[in-house]
C-alpha cells in the first residue's frame, strides 16, 4: 500500500493525525503529511480509518 496527502484539497483538520498517529503528522502550516518512512503505512491497522475520517478526502490509498 501507498499513501498519498493532496496538499492542494487539505484542509489542516488533523484528522488523520489524530487518528493514524504513527503515520501522520502535521506541517509547520497545519497540513497533514505522511512521516518520512511511513509511506508505506503497513503496519497500522488505523491507516484507512484515517482516510475515512478525512473531512476533504485529501488521502487516497493505492493498493500495491
Amino acid at each position: 500500500m501507498t499513501i498519498h496527502v493532496e496538499k492542494d484539497r487539505c484542509v489542516g483538520a488533523g484528522m488523520c493525525a489524530l487518528t493514524a498517529p504513527s503515520v501522520f503528522t502535521q506541517d509547520d502550516d497545519g497540513l497533514s503529511e505522511v512521516l518520512p518512512g511511513r509511506e508505506d503505512g503497513t503496519d497500522d491497522p488505523m491507516v484507512r480509518e484515517a482516510v475515512r475520517a478525512c473531512p476533504v478526502s485529501a488521502i487516497a490509498v493505492e493498493d500495491d
